[in-house]
């Protein structure tokens, strides 16, 4: 398996630890969890990450590998991947999906990111600053009402993760994509798609799966997600 290592704050290169650091470095971002993003995705690939993201041990809860499921009707997996390292463990995850967009007008694609706080991936592929969404989350359920000076009521993205109920928040995002950040299992979960339109999808009753508990059989495999490679 083929797997490409980045920053996953700026997707830039990471160093490993070495003699005098002991924890993976992005030259402009300093100690990072490096995410890897395998080149192609298939059922072995997705089978190994699963593997890996599953692969926990007693000192920190399990990263979710969330994924649609069922998929819409028309979609695919496009891709998978994980931040961490030897020392560190897995301390994201995410999986790409691809279909035909709920408004029409072509192909649409969903990331979804579960990670723990200071990871920044979720924030990189929303296109904010970061590493972290509670700030975006501040200004959106605090911000001023238009013209009357109070809190501005606005109502989530509800979905299910793990079979809980989970409110998604809209959060300020570059203008081509949509973003949604939340919890779920007291770590970040990171909603993004594109084009921004495509956030409708979580408008309709989606359930969201932990893979790392159980791999549906039924899953069907697309092209790479070019937003797992640094497009975003």
């Amino acid at each position: 398996m083929s797997v490409v290592v980045s920053c996953p704050r700026c997707a830039g290169s990471v160093r490993p630890p070495d003699l005098m650091h002991g924890e993976s470095r992005c030259a402009r971002c300093g100690p990072v969890a490096p995410w890897h993003v395998p080149e192609r995705i298939d059922e072995a690939i997705l089978a190994s990450v699963v593997d890996r993201v599953a692969a926990t041990g007693a000192e920190r809860p399990g990263v979710p590998l969330w994924c649609p499921w069922p998929l819409p009707s028309g979609w695919t997996v496009t891709g998978v991947g994980w931040a961490g390292d030897d020392a560190t463990g897995v301390r994201a995850a995410a999986l790409a999906c691809a279909g035909p967009a709920p408004l029409g007008g072509g192909p649409a694609e969903l990331v979804l990111v579960a990670e723990e706080p200071g990871v920044g991936l979720g924030a990189r592929l929303a296109g904010v600053s970061g590493p972290d969404p509670g700030p975006g989350l501040a200004e959106v359920l605090t911000g001023p009402g238009p013209g009357l000076g109070h809190p501005q009521h606005v109502e989530p993205a509800r979905i299910r993760a793990g079979g809980h109920p989970t409110p998604l928040w809209l959060v300020n995002s570059a203008t081509d994509r949509s973003a949604y950040a939340g919890e779920a299992r007291g770590m970040w979960l990171h909603a993004i798609a594109w084009p921004a339109s495509a956030g409708h999808l979580l408008a309709e009753d989606v359930v969201l799966h932990d893979l790392a508990e159980w791999t549906p059989p039924e899953l069907v495999y697309g092209a790479p997600s070019p937003y797992l490679h640094g497009r975003a």
